[in-house]
């Protein structure tokens, strides 16, 4: 083998390598995510979340809490404002979610009350089973 074509041969397989170094990320950022097939479910008991407060938990790395609304049954939602991300909390006196960051209100379904919140609070899916809650 002649000293050009071994030349030749180690710049076409080096620049392969270096293309393919940076097409692969790219294409995996491009892609759409795939469906949440390894969502994870989290079960508690109904106990756990006497009526009229809540209970904070985290789903698939994600901040939730779960209020027992009385009279209108449980509900779950992201603890993380639509704001700036800070994490909002449930005060049981004004029966408001409240973000400490910018004293942006939430209601207990989790829509915009005041403050400079864009949009309401993510609400996450859960199933009242007997005496547990499946959330997720």
């Amino acid at each position: 083998m002649k000293r050009r074509s071994f030349l030749k041969s180690g710049l076409a397989i080096l620049g392969s390598a270096t293309f393919l170094s940076f097409a692969y990320p790219l294409l995996r950022f491009l892609s759409p995510l795939k469906g949440r097939v390894n969502a994870e479910k989290l079960v508690i008991r109904k106990s756990e979340v006497v009526s009229g407060s809540a209970r904070n938990i985290v789903l698939n790395n994600k901040p939730v809490m779960v209020i027992h609304r009385p009279g209108k049954g449980f509900i779950a939602l992201s603890r993380v404002c639509t704001h700036l991300g800070c994490l909002v909390s449930y005060h049981r006196a004004e029966q408001k979610i409240i973000c400490p960051c910018h004293a942006a209100a939430f209601s207990l379904e989790g829509k915009v009350l005041s403050g400079p919140a864009p949009k309401p609070l993510e609400r996450i899916p859960l199933k009242v089973e007997a005496e547990r809650i499946v959330i997720g």
